[in-house]
């Protein structure tokens, strides 16, 4: 991923999700990170649809493992976050860090 190319929001909230999760990164657990840390509702179609992108981008990679009665024998697919994806939040974290320097938000700004 150049640096030219920053990585999206949700992009970033799913990746994020990711590394919280660990080994149990997989499709709905990633959207409950997202609605508990953030308090907004996501749809399983967004999450697996980026998900899909980030591999394409080689950020994620991903891997079926077992069978689930309650899935009805469907193996769960699991997501891992890769070097490019590691490197590509490090660069998204620095980006906001150089956007917020210098940045002080007074109470009229912010409607507090």
């Amino acid at each position: 991923m150049s640096k030219d190319s920053l990585l999206g929001t949700f992009e970033e909230q799913v990746l994020l999700s990711i590394v919280h999760a660990g080994d149990n990164a997989y499709g709905m657990h990633i959207r409950r990170q997202i609605e508990d840390r953030l308090g907004r509702s996501v749809a399983i179609g967004a999450v697996y649809a980026t998900l899909d992108r980030l591999e394409t981008k080689e950020l994620v990679s991903s891997s079926l493992a077992g069978t689930d009665p309650v899935r009805r024998g469907r193996p769960r697919r699991y997501f891992k976050l890769e070097a490019a994806g590691a490197t590509a939040l490090q660069q998204a974290r620095e980006a906001h860090a150089r956007m917020w320097s210098g940045v002080e938000l007074d109470s009229e700004a912010t409607g507090s």
